[in-house]
């Protein structure tokens, strides 16, 4: 074997241990492979989705106007109620008899007092008629000089007596008159009566569904007591205690999606119909509605829903992920790009932001990478790409 020979594969071996350091070399001069994300232009909605629950608009808490003991409840959880439907009943002995007073003192005025003061007027204006008569025949003896001043003076008197008493005949018969104030007062009587018998019967004011109920025969209930709650059929929202941190981007009328949790097929159209006022501070939460668009009679009162509210849309957004962000303060952050394999530190301004992605306004451009995760600025690095999230707020 020759020397030449001998020297091939040597000379090989150092030739690929030679390659193998060079590109050991090579890749630790390009620094480590780090997961990034390139800066694209997309469609972005941002979303808030939060659970929540169904509560009707109006509820209402039925109770008495009157004390009474209940005779008679016709209604029970889950009963669907009409305007009208009785719902509970009092014992009524009491108002039934100011009732049958009310009209027997009615009956009395009609029957009795005004025939009687029609008789006494006449009798009155007789008597009077009689003592003019007897003043004017006294007047006539006096002129001639056959009477004393003080007899004619004496039927003067008479006279005058009679005209009061036919004065207060007259003003009785006219109080006790047809549409006088004697029939007023005592109509009113009986109306009142007869509205108060009405109260020992609680109607439903408008359609909807029992909720609760919280008396049973024989109970003694006040004013101010809560004997049922029922919910209006034709009025239901979804009650949204929502995070105040996520309270920014909310609007009335903003549009969204509700979807029961028993019911997970039927997406729901709604609108934001209205924010509280203040947060709950023990619970750091705001009250927010949603009016749905259309009837929904399989949801029900208290019901667990997921709500989805879109508070705003791009139709091209140049977005970033949001695990790139860095040292982020209001719409301003910070991200690691990389640019010709070396990491620089870049602000950049921010739009529509939701947990997975954001929108960048200023500061990078589209198809450039930057870092999700930390390197020093300098530092040369490769590009290990990942897919960006969904624009979804969670």
């Amino acid at each position: 074997m020759s020397l030449a020979t001998l020297k091939k594969p040597a000379f090989l071996l150092a030739l690929l241990i030679l390659i193998v350091l060079s590109l050991v070399v090579w890749r630790q001069w390009q620094g480590p492979q780090l997961p990034a994300y390139q800066v694209e232009s997309r469609p972005l909605v941002q979303r808030v989705v939060a659970s929540g629950e169904v509560s009707s608009q109006s509820l209402a808490r039925v109770g008495s106007e009157l004390t009474g003991v209940v005779k008679a409840r016709h209604v029970r959880e889950g009963d669907q109620v009409q305007p009208g439907t009785v719902l509970i009943v009092l014992h009524d002995e009491d108002q039934q008899a100011r009732v049958r007073e009310a009209e027997a003192a009615l009956r009395q005025l009609t029957d009795s007092s005004r025939p009687q003061a029609v008789a006494a007027l006449r009798e009155a204006q007789s008597n009077l008629d009689q003592a003019s008569r007897e003043l004017q025949r006294r007047d006539a003896l006096f002129d001639r000089k056959l009477l004393s001043s003080e007899a004619r003076e004496q039927a003067r008197n008479t006279e005058v007596a009679r005209r009061v008493a036919r004065d207060r005949a007259k003003l009785q018969v006219d109080a006790l008159a047809v549409g006088g104030s004697e029939e007023q007062q005592l109509l009113e009587r009986l109306a009142q009566a007869r509205a108060t018998l009405a109260k020992t019967r609680i109607l439903a004011q408008y359609a909807g569904t029992v909720q609760t109920r919280q008396v049973e025969p024989g109970d003694l209930v006040r004013p101010g007591d809560i004997l049922l709650e029922i919910a209006r059929a034709d009025s239901r929202e979804i009650l949204l205690p929502l995070d105040e941190k996520n309270l920014a981007p909310l609007a009335l009328g903003q549009r969204a999606k509700v979807i029961a949790d028993a019911w997970p097929e039927r997406v729901l159209d709604a609108r934001v119909s209205y924010l509280a006022p203040a947060v709950d501070v023990a619970r750091g939460t705001l009250d927010v509605h949603l009016q749905l668009e259309s009837p929904a009679d399989f949801l029900r009162q208290g019901m667990t829903v997921s709500v989805n509210i879109e508070t705003a849309r791009r139709d091209q957004a140049l977005v970033v992920a949001n695990d790139a962000l860095r040292s982020r303060d209001g719409p301003h952050a910070e991200v690691l790009r990389v640019r010709d394999g070396q990491v620089e530190r870049v602000g950049v301004r921010l739009g529509l932001r939701s947990i997975a992605l954001s929108e960048v306004l200023e500061g990078l451009q589209s198809g450039d990478w930057v870092l999700a995760a930390d390197a020093e600025e300098g530092q040369r690095v490769r590009v290990s790409p990942q897919p960006l999230p969904a624009g979804v707020v969670q």
